[in-house]
């Protein structure tokens, strides 16, 4: 069982916890996500596919990312959720926080981290992780065109690219 913090809209803590899945978020309030970007030397991205299994998105390509536990750092979050599904350990000190990005209930903080990894290094989590794969940028935007990557929006890709 995944508990996650409750935030207000500023992404402060108010006190309160909730399950994972028990959708009893209520207006104005909001749990941590992080998607973390892995850009390596060629100005390139590490995406990923996630599995055909996932509830939500499945089989989509998709950023690396997950919910912050409760008590956790969004910092310590991202650094464990590329360990977890990709097998990449970095010291969390390295990850850059790029942006930050309120949803309908979500906080999304976007982080960086600069690095090469050969893909055949990679751990994938199979029960979150099918495929994974280096792609420079003007392939990421075919696939966001061609719907292959999920669309978080205009502002999301625009920090995104920012990046490199």
């Amino acid at each position: 069982m995944e508990l996650w913090d409750v935030l207000d809209r500023k992404g402060n803590r108010t006190g309160k916890t909730v399950v994972r899945g028990s959708r009893v978020l209520k207006k104005g309030e909001y749990h941590l996500v992080v998607h973390i970007w892995v850009v390596d030397d060629k100005g390139r991205f590490l995406i990923q596919r996630r599995s055909d299994e996932k509830y939500l998105m499945p089989g989509e390509w998709a950023a690396t990312g997950g919910a912050v536990m409760s008590g956790e750092s969004s910092r310590h979050a991202a650094a464990r959720e590329l360990f977890e599904e990709l097998g990449i350990w970095v010291d969390y000190k390295n990850l850059v926080l790029v942006d930050r990005h309120i949803r309908r209930f979500s906080i999304n903080d976007i982080w960086a981290v600069k690095m090469n990894v050969d893909e055949s290094s990679l751990k994938l989590q199979k029960e979150e992780v099918a495929e994974a794969k280096w792609v420079d940028r003007n392939t990421l935007k075919q696939m966001i065109s061609d719907g292959e990557f999920h669309n978080y929006g205009a502002d999301y890709f625009d920090t995104v690219f920012s990046i490199v």
